[in-house]
C-alpha cells in the first residue's frame, strides 16, 4: 500500500493530526532504510584519490583525532548527524544512538524536534538523546522557518550543546503536506543566531550547499554549515514515495553531492562559516576525503541507522 494512502487523512483532529505525524516519522526511517539496500556503488566520493607517500613518518600512538571550528573541541572529526523522533519506534533508535554516543564520545544529532514542540508527548523521544547521553555533545534540530522562541525551547529540551537548522525546500516541495513558501528562512536564520546562546549549524538534508549560499549564510552571521550533499539518503525519493501518484520521480538524484560542495567552496575568496560534511558517506575512507576536502568534521546517518535496524530486526 502507498503511504500516504495509509495515514487516512481525513482525520482533522489534534490527536489524528499528531498521529500522522508520528507515523509520516516511522515511514521516513523505513524508506530512508530501504535506500541502504539500493543506492549506487559509487558516488563522488570515489573520485577523490589520495596520493601515496611511503615515507609519511608518522607514529599513530602520536596522532590525536581532535578538530576545533568556530569555538567548538569534538574528540573526533565525526559525529551521528540527525536522523529522527517523534514515534515511540523512532524514541528506540534514538536511545541505542545515543548510547551508541555515549560510549564512543562521538557527537550526536537529534531529527527534526518541530514535532516536539507541537506535540509534548512525543517530546522524549527527543530527549532521550540526552538521558541517556548525559555529558556527551548533543545538537538540536529544528526547520529554519522556525522562531527564536521555538529554537530556545529545543535548546532547552536537550540542554543541547548546538542547534542545527535544516533547510530543505526540495523535500519540502514534494512533500505531500510540505510547505511552499521559503522566502523567510533567511531572516528566520539570522534572529535564530542572534537569539540562541549555543553555536547555529545550518544544515541541507542532501542536496548541498553551493558557495553562494554559503557566502549568504556568512553573511547572516551563520558560523558553521554542513553541506549535507546528494548520494545518501535522498529525501525527494522518499517523499515521492508517499505521494499517491508518484509524480515527482524526475526530482530524484537534485543536487550536488559533499565533494562538489566543498569543492565549490574553496574558489571563494570570502570567509565562509567553517564546513561540516554529510551525505554519501559510506566508509571511513570518505571522512578522510571529506577532511582533506576542508571538512572540519564528518556526519553519518544512514549507515549507522542501518546498523540499528538490523539490530531491531535481530531475535
Amino acid at each position: 500500500m502507498n503511504a500516504s494512502v495509509a495515514n487516512n487523512g481525513d482525520d482533522d483532529s489534534e490527536q489524528g493530526r499528531g498521529e500522522m505525524s508520528s507515523r509520516r516519522k516511522d515511514e521516513h526511517v523505513d524508506l530512508a532504510d530501504a535506500q541502504q539496500a539500493d543506492r549506487p556503488a559509487r558516488n563522488d566520493f570515489d573520485d577523490v584519490r589520495f596520493v601515496h607517500h611511503a615515507l609519511a613518518g608518522i607514529d599513530r600512538d602520536r596522532v590525536s583525532l581532535a578538530t576545533t571550528f568556530a569555538g567548538i573541541t569534538w574528540p573526533v572529526p565525526l559525529y551521528v548527524n540527525g536522523m529522527t523522533g517523534g514515534s515511540q519506534r523512532t524514541a528506540q533508535i534514538n536511545r541505542s544512538l545515543a548510547i551508541a554516543a555515549r560510549e564512543t564520545g562521538v557527537p550526536i544529532a537529534s531529527g527534526s524536534m518541530s514535532i516536539a514542540l507541537r506535540e509534548p508527548d512525543t517530546a522524549d523521544s527527543f530527549r532521550v538523546l540526552r538521558t541517556e547521553n548525559p555529558d556527551g555533545f548533543v545538537m538540536a534540530n529544528l526547520s529554519a522557518d522556525a522562531t527564536p522562541d521555538d529554537a530556545q525551547r529545543a535548546v532547552d529540551l536537550l540542554g543541547a550543546d548546538a542547534l542545527e537548522l535544516h533547510v530543505n525546500s526540495v523535500q519540502e516541495t514534494v512533500m505531500p503536506e510540505g510547505s511552499r513558501d521559503f522566502s523567510a528562512w533567511p531572516a528566520a536564520i539570522a534572529a535564530i543566531v542572534d537569539r540562541v546562546p549555543v553555536p547555529v549549524i545550518v544544515k541541507e538534508v542532501g542536496f548541498g550547499l553551493s558557495r553562494p549560499t554559503l557566502e549568504r549564510l556568512a553573511d547572516l552571521g551563520v558560523a558553521i554549515a554542513d553541506v549535507s550533499g546528494s548520494g545518501g539518503t535522498d529525501f525527494a525519493r522518499i517523499e515521492n514515495s508517499r505521494r499517491p501518484a508518484a509524480d515527482y520521480a524526475f526530482m530524484a538524484g537534485w543536487g550536488q553531492s559533499a565533494v562538489c560542495s566543498l569543492l565549490d567552496a574553496a574558489a571563494s575568496r570570502r570567509p565562509l562559516p567553517a564546513l561540516l560534511a554529510s551525505g554519501g558517506v559510506r566508509t571511513p575512507l570518505d571522512v578522510m576525503r571529506a577532511l582533506a576536502l576542508g571538512a572540519r568534521a564528518v556526519g553519518v546517518s544512514g549507515v549507522f541507522l542501518h546498523s540499528v535496524l538490523r539490530g531491531e530486526r535481530t531475535p
